[in-house]
């Protein structure tokens, strides 16, 4: 049975051949085409390097809940790089060349350990953004252009997820930041080698800080572009939807408050800022980078599903934790007997609330929240009598329907359950 990325490369010449005649790209077409086959590839090694390397207690020991969290969503994302790579050699074909052959992918210390790997993720993925972005005034043909379109949305939900699995807002900001290719390279081009792309890069800019990067922080660079004095250099933060970056003097490169999700980072040789329109973005002053980095001033209740420990800012809940277990009427009666001993030896009274009419018959399940706080239960309370397997239920309701918390606040009984007339009217 052929696979999806099969029928995919079947489909891709009818994807930019228009019928009845053939498309003829053009040299630039055919350069991003080729610029953005060798992305793919790029991002798919990634992937499949990282899944082969890392087992499940790696995942887990970088802070996730379950290590199935991070690794079903690595797993979907390297597949989808996959396709990428294979509908775009294929459409290349179809225009009568041939893609970028040879190139290696080496990701050295970015693999170190999963806590490493998923910021470096962060980053693939929005360069991969970036890279479409960037690129989309470059493509001539409109059938070209409608086919990357098609990449970009599915490249900007990788980020989204990335951007929860790194503790991170989900959608920081209403525009993404569009890079051009000598731009993506300045990044990615650490990672590639024996292959000519067509594309010189930017010289690269690294983050010295270590560390989380916040409001008030003092960032750190080095590059080969930088020697010695940095008098006259200047940083440049780009950030999604300003009209233009945010200039300071390098030795002074202070990130501003207000800033959330993705900055691309310059060094210029002015002070002039960089327009945030790559089409009239004058580069020439362009010293090195761009370098990537993530201020994550918020934090959202979504990757608190993920990660542990995570929390949200501003969250007035309560720290304490609570768990419901549903355990059998045995199991509750002995539960309370035990409870109400303890009780009446330590000379405390145990609680019980009048649930009134609200209350169900005794037979049935009983769903018990242990919780740390004492006054879950928030209802009067009034003596209870201590009960045993060997009390004698006279009708129904006179056993077993007291709920609230136990004197000594190790058991709170929220409600009964009448599993065993549910079970009769099932049988009925």
């Amino acid at each position: 049975m052929p696979s999806l990325a099969s029928l995919f490369a079947l489909a891709a010449p009818l994807m930019v051949l228009g019928a009845p005649l053939k498309r003829q790209a053009n040299a630039a077409d055919l350069l991003v085409l080729k610029f953005a086959d060798v992305l793919e590839n790029f991002e798919n090694q990634f992937y499949q390097q990282a899944l082969q390397k890392f087992q499940a207690s790696d995942f887990t020991a970088a802070g996730f809940v379950d290590a199935q969290v991070p690794v079903q969503q690595f797993q979907a994302i390297q597949s989808d790089e996959a396709s990428h790579a294979t509908i775009l050699e294929s459409t290349i074909q179809s225009l009568g060349d041939s893609p970028i052959s040879g190139c290696s992918f080496s990701f050295g210390d970015a693999l170190n350990d999963v806590a490493t790997m998923a910021p470096i993720a962060r980053v693939v993925e929005n360069l991969g953004v970036g890279a479409y972005l960037g690129a989309a005034h470059l493509i001539t043909d409109p059938a070209l252009l409608t086919a990357a379109g098609s990449i970009l949305t599915v490249e900007a939900r990788h980020q989204t997820i990335l951007n929860v699995l790194n503790n991170g807002v989900s959608i920081p900001q209403a525009f993404d930041i569009a890079l051009l290719p000598n731009e993506v390279l300045a990044v990615a081009g650490a990672f590639i080698s024996g292959c000519d792309t067509g594309i010189t890069a930017n010289q690269p800019l690294t983050l010295t800080n270590t560390g989380s990067v916040g409001p008030g922080t003092t960032l750190t660079f080095s590059s080969p572009a930088i020697n010695g004095s940095t008098d006259g250099l200047f940083c440049q933060m780009l950030v999604g939807g300003m009209p233009a970056s945010i200039p300071f003097p390098l030795d002074q490169c202070v990130v501003p408050s207000g800033i959330e999700g993705p900055v691309a980072i310059f060094v210029t040789s002015d002070m002039q800022p960089l327009n945030n329109n790559v089409v009239e973005r004058a580069s020439q002053a362009v010293v090195a980078g761009p370098t990537m980095a993530f201020i994550d001033t918020q934090k959202q209740l979504l990757s608190q599903l993920a990660l542990a420990g995570s929390s949200s800012s501003g969250d007035n809940s309560s720290n304490e934790s609570s768990s419901t277990t549903t355990i059998s009427p045995s199991e509750a009666t002995s539960i309370i007997s035990s409870a109400s001993a303890a009780s009446a030896t330590d000379g405390a009274t145990a609680t019980a609330t009048d649930s009134g009419a609200s209350a169900s018959p005794t037979a049935g399940a009983v769903s018990v929240n242990s919780s740390s706080d004492p006054a879950a239960s928030g209802t009067d309370s009034a003596p209870a009598p201590a009960e045993s397997d060997n009390t004698i239920v006279q009708s129904p309701g006179t056993r077993n329907i007291a709920t609230g918390t136990t004197s000594n606040g190790a058991i709170t009984v929220v409600g009964w359950n009448d599993l065993q007339g549910q079970d009769q009217q099932q049988s009925n």
